[in-house]
């Protein structure tokens, strides 16, 4: 993780294509390309790899959960249950479809906790979103029981999680619908891009228009199409579906060596008293894009996140809680509605009602959380070296916080 680590002739190779015909846009213009469609080749790619139906390039992950709420019908007054550790496109794809975001716990998965969740639906809410964080998967059975049981859509964020699966089927392919980003730092990237995934023939002819300012395409002129309904620029270029191309033939290469890397680095860090590792649901699905483990006591966590630091080989370890993009507890702009454009009076009021101490089951579990990322280009002894400076930097902390005070 990530793709871009890999790049290479591959890449140039269907770069050159698109640049030889001049056609950068991936609709219209059927002549001057010279049959070259690589957003189409990226989707039947994603389809045969992943195993759905229907896949739909957007210009982002972003605007692949945009496009999947709106085309599953959520909108004004619609409540939204999602996790409080996420990334904050999130909440700003809910907010941007006139939704409400509703925020629950996370358990030892680091994703939705189910019974967070049941606690959390009400008469307005029309849908569920996983997100499945860090390349691996939401307890999804449970979550599909209760949207069954409450009448609710299930939607899968998978937007961190490309190539992860859970019992046997691919992490978006689940729900409703799913949605991949393939930014510049995922598992495998088009530099920009995302994907919504779907097996529902309806919900995919939907999100088709709807990314396109609503044209139908159903024929070859695209000035004559149809506007069934209004719809936005969330285009992906051919350049951008050209490097996914590429990429996503490389996904079988970049998850073997991702699970190598992580269990290697695992197995030596497992060495830390009092380590201990995320709850997988479904452990042979897991993507390994990130080992993510847990210290005793918030304390001890800081104190090594500290030391890394002073020892600068803190690059590649998150703490989450910290962290103004993935958690909760720094999202002032969202709790303080801090938009451009006014937000409709349901949002505001939810949002008015979110406290950051708000979450204190959560906190128990982030604030020991760190997330190491796995690269592609480490090597046995790089990967060796990088657990053994943790392993150590852990031990000397967590002696020295053990130590009588004189």
């Amino acid at each position: 993780m990530p793709g871009f680590e890999l790049f290479g002739p591959e890449e140039r190779k269907e770069i050159d294509d698109v640049l030889e015909t001049g056609i950068l846009m991936r609709y219209g213009f059927d002549g001057p390309r010279k049959n070259i469609w690589k957003s189409k080749e990226l989707e039947a790619a994603i389809c045969s790899r992943l195993g759905c139906s229907f896949a739909q390039l957007t210009s982002s992950g972003t605007t692949a959960v945009s496009t999947a709420l709106a085309s599953l019908g959520i909108g004004a007054g619609d409540e939204v249950i999602m996790p409080v550790f996420t990334f904050v496109a999130s909440f700003e794809s809910v907010l941007g479809v006139g939704a409400i975001p509703v925020l629950v716990d996370v358990d030892d998965t680091l994703t939705l906790d189910p019974d967070a969740v049941r606690r959390a639906i009400t008469p307005r809410t029309k849908c569920v979103m996983p997100v499945h964080m860090c390349g691996a998967m939401a307890d999804l059975d449970p979550l599909l029981q209760i949207c069954k049981e409450h009448d609710l859509l299930l939607l899968e964020d998978a937007c961190q999680s490309t190539g992860a699966s859970y019992k046997g089927r691919h992490l978006g392919t689940i729900g409703h619908a799913g949605t991949l980003s393939f930014d510049f730092v995922k598992t495998i990237t088009c530099a920009e891009g995302g994907a919504v995934l779907t097996n529902d023939e309806t919900l995919a002819i939907k999100c088709d228009a709807y990314t396109d300012h609503g044209h139908d395409h159903k024929g070859t002129d695209r000035g004559a199409d149809l506007h069934p309904y209004i719809g936005y620029n969330f285009r992906i270029s051919e350049l951008h579906a050209a490097v996914g191309l590429a990429q996503i033939r490389k996904l079988d290469r970049f998850l073997a060596i991702q699970q190598k890397n992580h269990s290697q680095l695992k197995a030596i860090l497992s060495t830390i008293p009092g380590i201990s590792f995320r709850r997988l649901p479904d452990p042979e699905g897991d993507s390994y894009t990130f080992l993510s483990w847990f210290l005793p006591t918030e304390e001890a966590t800081r104190a090594v996140i500290a030391e890394l630091k002073q020892q600068n080989i803190l690059a590649g370890n998150f703490y989450w809680y910290d962290n103004n993009w993935h958690y909760f507890r720094k999202w002032d702009h969202l709790r303080q509605g801090s938009t451009l454009n006014n937000l409709n009076e349901e949002q505001k009021k939810a949002l008015r009602i979110l406290k950051p101490d708000g979450f204190p089951a959560s906190d128990k579990i982030m604030s020991r959380c760190v997330s190491t990322a796995i690269g592609l280009l480490w090597t046995e002894e790089q990967t060796k070296e990088k657990g053994e400076k943790i392993v150590a930097a852990a031990k000397k902390t967590l002696t020295r916080e053990k130590s009588p005070v004189a």
